[in-house]
């Protein structure tokens, strides 16, 4: 069996599970999926890393166009993402039990195997598709907030996107530079390391790159702003943890995060915008902790990841 889920990433199940899901009109059958499919996600993770007996798995090796792409790896960084994406997930679907929503249901999966994709990607192509399916996918959760969310949907997407084009420009430049697509250390010695810190950046809330966040997260649904709050924030700072660990202008960039959104939040009187800057100011602290990058810096950064995705999911709900 752990040969059988080694030879994909595991994203692709909930993936699977949410086209699936968008061709079955009974409700129940859905919300099934929402629940089983990030559970044999997790399953899968365990049988495959555990099974391997070393600190490193890598996977679904493929050729594409002449480039050699691994589409699994999983250590032990992507390890603790994996499983609080698929615990968030399950956990999520328990909490939209109630929404019967056809495209809440569809894009939710979509959006966790997105995520959970990003996390175990090997290269940096598999990591784009990826990055874009989480942007394609979350919008819909945004506009599922109704008429009023419309605008802030489409702001939000013309970010994502922007963050995916950096993304795209970045990998081009730096595998010409380096010859290389394995997602590794990147840093800043080259132009594409800093044109997918930027990318990153996007996604994870950086100073002035924030503001989709407090304008989409408080306009989406209930059930779609739980959803949102778990994986494009996160997916992003373990991006930055796996590429950047030790890029010491993170910790002054993680330093500002931390202290602005607090007194926009404290002007606020609509709870989920001031949760919004609150989940800013937390990733301010993770962004600090990657700038460190000792060990214990980046064990603190993954243990805060896991609490910080409980409570605000919880705060939200």
């Amino acid at each position: 069996m752990s040969e059988f889920f080694g030879q994909f990433n595991p994203g692709l199940i909930l993936i699977f599970a949410g086209v699936i899901s968008a061709f079955l009109p009974i409700s129940a059958l859905r919300k099934f999926l929402l629940v089983a499919a990030p559970a044999l996600a997790l399953v899968a993770i365990n049988l495959v890393f555990f099974g391997s007996g070393s600190n490193q798995y890598i996977g679904g090796q493929m050729n594409v166009a002449g480039f050699e792409l691994a589409t699994l790896r999983i250590d032990y960084l992507s390890l603790v993402w994996g499983y609080i994406f698929c615990i968030a997930g399950i956990l999520n679907g328990i909490f939209g039990l109630h929404e019967k929503s056809h495209i809440t249901d569809t894009c939710a999966l979509l959006y966790t195997g997105a995520g959970i994709g990003a996390v175990f990607a090997g290269d940096l192509i598999t990591l784009f598709v990826f990055w874009e399916l989480l942007a394609v996918s979350s919008v819909f959760l945004v506009w599922r907030g109704g008429t009023k969310a419309y605008a802030a949907g489409m702001r939000y997407l013309a970010a994502h996107v922007f963050s995916g084009v950096l993304l795209l420009a970045g990998l081009t430049v730096h595998y010409q530079a380096t010859d290389a697509l394995a997602f590794d250390h990147l840093g800043l010695e080259t132009p594409g390391g800093l044109l997918m810190l930027l990318a990153f950046g996007i996604k994870a809330g950086f100073p002035f790159l924030h503001n989709w966040i407090q304008d989409a997260y408080p306009k989406s649904s209930a059930v779609g702003t739980v959803i949102l709050s778990v994986f494009s924030t996160k997916t992003a700072i373990y991006c930055l943890a796996r590429g950047y660990a030790g890029t010491e202008i993170l910790i002054y960039i993680g330093a500002v995060m931390t202290v602005f959104p607090v007194f926009f939040a404290v002007l606020n009187n609509d709870l989920r915008k001031v949760l919004s800057y609150s989940l800013n100011n937390q990733l301010g602290f993770m962004v600090c902790g990657i700038g460190l990058g000792t060990h214990l810096a980046l064990n603190g950064v993954a243990a805060h990841v896991v609490v910080d995705i409980l409570f605000k999911g919880l705060l939200f709900m």
